[in-house]
């Protein structure tokens, strides 16, 4: 069933067709796919059926939703698959299959069958301003389904593979600034301190073009294909670096441990004195000094780096979202600790024959969590 059915219950009933009520134990819930496993013991063998793939599944495809809408009993209804892999923002792995088969309050977690009689989804939300179907339903793979099933039914909750990257799409202007061709991949932009990718020397900058074999189209896809990648595995990751292609080893870590790696990963040194500041591509640039971290709240956490003081309305970096409390820790791939600093490199980048310069910055609207942004340089 899904996690939001059974979340926060303190006791759970299985009703089946022919009345009979069992009650339930949980074997374990994964919040993060919305997916949940129950155990019961009926008093005789019950009929079963069983997960297809997904993979299979086409748009336009005919499928079939079993559920129980309002609570009124057992309902089927008929449909189409009006799209794959949707991302509706409801966890990091979203790759829905969307559906017009009416889905409403109640079949959440009943099964979506193709027309062999093979489940090929979970259904989990819907999409609608009246709270009642309109023909926008979503139901999770059952290729994604069954891994985690398979992980709760054995350990009771989830082993994911965790690589400890934090990463961002790689835009057009980025593309520019890093040296590509053309965006792809998935770009890191900052790098767990211990964990599976800093000790198989992943960097910030570093673009994930590949992983263990498998092509990383869109950066959203590299947390699925990492999570669903065995806890230890060792793995060749595809990079571009520089421009340059190359090839990384990394064993994976287990995705439970990252909060304490993040934790290890914030320990920074304190900030070195402060200069004057500078006014560059739209942006007045000052020293994290105490004054500057008062003025602007910048929690301790930041230990270093070039404050954005202000951003003139109009220019590249106003409409990137660049604003005051920002925080710049890179200019074009150098570190900095001074608007000097990004003056210079700025400077080393146009003599190059560079169109764009990369940042790597904590936005302060994100909660100061590094970001790559890149501005257009102009002749």
């Amino acid at each position: 069933t899904n996690n939001h059915v059974i979340e926060g219950a303190d006791e759970i009933i299985v009703n089946l067709p022919d009345g009979t009520r069992l009650k339930a134990t949980l074997r374990g819930r994964d919040p993060k796919t919305d997916l949940a496993v129950l155990v019961v013991k009926p008093r005789k063998p019950l009929p079963y059926v069983e997960f297809g793939d997904s993979d299979g599944v086409e748009v336009g495809d005919w499928v079939l939703a079993i559920g129980n809408p309002f609570g009124l009993g057992g309902t089927v209804t008929l449909g189409i698959v009006s799209a794959r892999n949707r991302d509706i923002n409801a966890g990091p792995y979203d790759d829905f299959i969307q559906t017009d088969a009416a889905i409403n309050k109640g079949n959440s977690g009943g099964p979506l069958f193709n027309m062999k009689g093979e489940v090929v989804g979970v259904n989990s939300a819907i999409l609608s301003p009246s709270g009642g179907s309109v023909g926008i339903g979503f139901s999770i793979p059952s290729n994604l389904a069954k891994k985690v099933v398979a992980q709760l039914v054995k350990y009771g909750e989830t082993r994911r593979g965790w690589l400890g990257v934090r990463i961002q799409t790689v835009t057009e202007d980025l593309a520019e600034g890093l040296g590509l061709k053309k965006p792809m991949g998935a770009l890191v932009a900052d790098v767990t301190k211990g964990g599976p990718a800093d000790r198989a020397g992943l960097r910030p900058r570093d673009v994930i073009v590949e992983f263990n074999g498998v092509k990383v189209e869109k950066m959203r896809d590299l947390p699925r294909i990492v999570a669903e990648t065995p806890v230890g595995a060792e793995v060749t990751v595809k990079i571009m670096r520089d421009g340059k292609p190359m090839e990384i080893k990394v064993t994976l870590g287990r995705l439970e441990k990252a909060e304490e790696m993040r934790k290890a990963a914030k320990e920074k040194a304190k900030p070195e004195a402060a200069e004057k500041t500078k006014t560059l591509l739209g942006m007045k640039l000052g020293p994290l000094d105490d004054a500057t971290r008062k003025r602007h709240k910048i929690p301790e956490k930041v230990k270093k780096g070039v404050v954005v003081l202000s951003v003139k309305a109009g220019t590249d970096a106003g409409k990137k979202g660049l604003a005051a409390g920002d925080v710049i820790l890179e200019a074009g791939n150098v570190e900095v600790s001074a608007p000097a600093d990004v003056e210079k490199q700025i400077e080393a980048f146009r003599k190059k024959g560079r169109k764009a310069i990369p940042f790597l910055v904590l936005r302060k609207a994100a909660g100061y969590d590094p970001r790559f942004i890149a501005l257009w340089l102009k002749k």
